[in-house]
């Protein structure tokens, strides 16, 4: 009972007091579940910025990736469709049917749910819907698709029966070094396409994005290339785990992540930046016996089968002294890859150091508002291409580098 008066309204007040801070503390214990927590602020210029903290080591989601996969595209010997050659792309369309781009002949292959192949689109040439160097396929409003190929970067527009509909470039940008260069990468389900000019290049590139007639939209700004140093007079090297540039497009955003801090800005379609996406981040020193264990894993066999057990050993010899004496930035970049899936979930793929391998690849998974939401781990070689409601879309290289598209089912 609250006895009326000075001293009722004291204890009144300290109630009221409790309540609120038990209210606080259920409300952020039920926000930060398993992951910890995370805040939402606005800087001065209206931009929202998504602070989240790491999850837990050894926690994953409660999501399910299949034992083994439901679809698996390619073989040893048989029929020509089945024999994938340099695969540089897949997707799967509205109905469940899979197209594979098929770089090594300029072809898209398409495939119905079960993985029997249906029919090849384009081939190589210099025709209408022929391609030379095949390098992608990306989704493209009203269940069509974009599939471009270089040098010079055209870009085609087909229907979901495959049948050819146009072909456009990129037109030059003021200032743009060569537009050969700009590169397309992902496209929205809006119609746009997110562009770069390529950083292995170039020492400063250009991000933007392109309509639907290839041109220029909005920048979304200039970043390094690839970083190099002069390891001798005449000769520039790259720099070991260097700064990359993971871009991709999140619903109707472009998210840009330099790799030198965990921090991922998200980008409207006119350029404006929309949301910042920050996660807590142990930096990693690079020491000697990191490069080391990297050295001697990109230097494992196979090796050309003339090369003699002398010529082996003396090409041994030579890479590990030019990566002993070779430049290597101070310390690991903050995360490998990004991607984002088709509930608008955002997957940053954790950086594996050398010698530290898992047995597949981490991710970690955010939510359409770039809350953290956990850790999911993917199959062991199993390089990502698409990641659907229910299904991951990837490419894995068998024994004797024979390559397979593959399908494994996600359960959420």
């Amino acid at each position: 009972m609250i006895v009326a008066g000075q001293g009722g309204e004291n204890i009144k007040n300290l109630i009221v007091a409790a309540l609120v801070v038990a209210c606080n503390v259920a409300c952020q214990e039920e926000r930060q579940g398993s992951t910890g927590p995370w805040s939402v602020t606005t800087d001065s210029a209206g931009i929202q910025i998504v602070d989240n903290a790491r999850p837990p080591d050894g926690s994953r989601l409660p999501w399910r990736i299949g034992p083994e996969p439901t679809v698996s595209i390619g073989e040893v010997e048989g029929e020509d469709p089945y024999l994938l050659h340099d695969v540089s792309d897949a997707m799967m369309l509205g109905d469940g049917r899979i197209v594979v781009a098929n770089s090594g002949t300029s072809e898209l292959r398409v495939f119905n749910g079960s993985g029997t192949h249906l029919s090849t689109w384009g081939g190589e040439g210099e025709g209408p819907g022929e391609f030379s160097r095949l390098r992608a396929v990306e989704p493209w409003p009203g269940d069509s698709l974009l599939a471009w190929a270089g040098p010079r970067r055209d870009i085609s527009v087909f229907d979901s029966d495959g049948n050819y509909g146009r072909s456009f470039t990129f037109e030059a940008s003021d200032g743009d070094p060569g537009f050969w260069a700009l590169v397309p990468e992902k496209t929205t389900r809006n119609g746009l396409i997110l562009a770069m000019h390529n950083p292995h290049l170039l020492i400063t590139v250009a991000v933007e994005v392109r309509d639907a007639e290839g041109r220029l939209l909005s920048s979304l700004g200039s970043y390094p290339g690839q970083e190099m140093a002069m390891v001798t007079a005449t000769m520039a090297d790259a720099i070991l785990f260097s700064v990359r540039l993971p871009r991709a497009t999140w619903d109707d955003l472009f998210v840009i992540g330099p790799t030198d801090r965990y921090e991922l800005k998200a980008f409207a379609g006119d350029g404006t930046p929309a949301r910042i996406v920050r996660r807590a981040h142990e930096t990693r020193a690079v020491t000697r016996a990191h490069i080391d264990a990297f050295v001697e894993e990109i230097l494992s066999p196979p090796y050309p089968d003339d090369w003699t057990e002398s010529q082996i050993e003396s090409y041994l010899a030579k890479e590990r002294q030019r990566y002993r004496v070779g430049p290597v930035v101070e310390n690991f970049p903050a995360f490998a890859s990004i991607m984002a899936d088709a509930l608008d979930h955002l997957w940053v793929e954790e950086y594996e150091v050398p010698g530290e391998e898992r047995p597949g690849a981490l991710w970690t998974v955010f939510d359409p508002e770039g809350k953290v939401l956990g850790f999911v781990e993917t199959p062991e070689g199993l390089e990502i291409l698409e990641i659907g409601a229910d299904y991951i879309l990837g490419q894995v290289r068998g024994q004797l580098g024979v390559e397979y598209v593959q399908v494994w089912p996600l359960e959420r």
